[in-house]
């Protein structure tokens, strides 16, 4: 005891933190996990079962939210570094491993500043707005299918409601320009209700042509009809249609070159020149969470969802999860303690100055890796989901940094430009393309 007491003494102050630690995740923690596992398991399972629905409501509510904020972390990111590489720039490169911290950051310093209401403002309305403007954009994720089975609700009206729900956004940001008390956020307020109100008319009938194809309101059931390879994909018999979505929604979320709503040069900030502190955090994740989303609903409508451009052969490893049981518990339990020992043994024999409990640390981080990198090759290629995630993930990214790269490079247009595109142009447009998609409709079930 006095040998242990004087090891405990001599220890900095980190390895006193760390030790408990490591004795918490290597030895305790998977013995916790086995034993709740054992008892507790079955009742749970049970429980769990026979409130399915309850389950699959705050699973999908909770993901949503948990997706939402990270996704607008990473898109920042982008943004900056993409721009910055664009213009010859490093960009974030201090905060984090090449500066990919530094959206985390921002959103932090947003967080801590004073959250403000100005003097004659309406404060109700001037609170709720945010509020409203990125709850609208997290709602739209219920019926956004991320892969087969990912889906919060598979509503038969789906088309329906996405239009219902994205709508409401000028709901919140006249709220903002209005309760500011603000001559910009006013302009800025007015501006979002006449281009959103513009552009959603060929958003809508942009979406009609699928509805003829498809034969179903169901998002779900859209994306589900272009399984197969890249040559269903809709961008193919739909390519005028797709154009107007994508225009129209670059306009509908306030991006360049349709970020009239908030032009800096012309309005200072628009509806969001008044907002501090957590408030304009909720504006400022709403913008980026609108980035992913129309991103994702492009590749939902057009570009095949989750499915892969060329339909591989399935590759089944004859693994049997559920047969293992008990036995793949104690494996999850013992396999991390043996394994952290096994890649910590070279980092500790080819230093002699380096601290045994440094070396643990950099196995278990080494361990962590690799086990993940090998569950995620075994599930991509035993579960369908796994799969139908990674390519609709791969493909709403690429078209994230689409949006960024036209931030960097696009002018801004002026209003009236962009009113006078949605009337003259946008809409015959989709009403053209309406008409041929019908009439192509008549003419094949003709032939046929």
């Amino acid at each position: 005891m006095t040998t242990l007491n004087r090891a405990w003494g001599n220890m900095t102050v980190l390895g006193r933190v760390l030790l408990p630690l490591a004795l918490l995740v290597f030895i305790i923690g998977p013995i916790a996990t086995v034993l709740f596992a054992l008892f507790a398991g079955p009742l749970l399972v049970d429980l769990l079962s026979a409130n399915i629905d309850v389950v699959r409501f705050v699973v999908a509510v909770t993901g949503i939210l948990l997706f939402s904020i990270p996704a607008a972390f990473i898109i920042i990111y982008m943004e900056m570094k993409v721009i910055a590489l664009m213009n010859l720039r490093i960009g974030p490169d201090r905060v984090g491993p090449a500066g990919s911290l530094l959206s985390v950051v921002h959103g932090l310093k947003v967080l801590m500043k004073e959250d403000f209401t100005p003097t004659g403002a309406d404060s109700f309305v001037f609170t709720w707005a945010p509020v409203i403007v990125f709850l609208t954009a997290v709602m739209t994720f219920l019926v956004i299918p991320f892969g087969p089975g990912l889906v919060g609700q598979d509503l038969n009206i789906g088309l329906l409601y996405l239009f219902a729900v994205g709508g409401m956004t000028v709901v919140g940001l006249l709220m903002a320009g209005w309760s500011s008390f603000n001559k910009y956020s006013l302009l800025g307020g007015l501006r979002s209700a006449a281009q959103v109100v513009s552009y959603e008319i060929p958003l809508t009938l942009s979406v009609v042509g699928l509805i003829l194809l498809a034969g179903t309101m169901s998002v779900y059931q859209i994306a589900d009809t272009q399984a197969g390879g890249f040559w269903d994909w809709f961008v193919f018999r739909q390519p005028l249609g797709a154009l107007i979505f994508f225009i129209a929604a670059t306009a509908e979320a306030n991006r360049t070159p349709f970020d009239l709503t908030e032009a800096d040069s012309e309005i200072v900030a628009g509806f969001a020149t008044e907002y501090s502190g957590m408030r304009f955090g909720f504006l400022f994740f709403a913008e980026y969470v609108n980035v992913f989303i129309i991103s994702a609903l492009m590749v939902t409508f057009y570009f095949g969802a989750w499915h892969a451009p060329f339909p591989f052969p399935d590759v089944n490893l004859g693994l049997d999860v559920g047969s293992l049981g008990i036995g793949l518990l104690l494996l999850l339990a013992t396999a991390p303690v043996a394994l952290t020992l096994l890649f910590a043994l070279p980092f500790w024999l080819t230093s002699n100055n380096r601290p045994a409990w440094q070396a643990l640390v950099l196995g278990f981080l080494v361990f962590n890796v690799v086990a993940v990198g090998l569950l995620f090759g075994i599930a991509y290629l035993e579960l369908d989901w796994v799969a139908g995630l990674v390519w609709f993930m791969v493909k709403s990214f690429l078209f994230v940094y689409l949006f960024v790269w036209m931030r960097g490079t696009l002018p801004r247009v002026r209003i009236d430009q962009l009113m006078g595109f949605a009337w003259k142009w946008m809409l015959p447009a989709s009403l053209l393309n309406l008409f041929i998609t019908a009439a192509a409709i008549v003419v094949v079930r003709q032939l046929v």
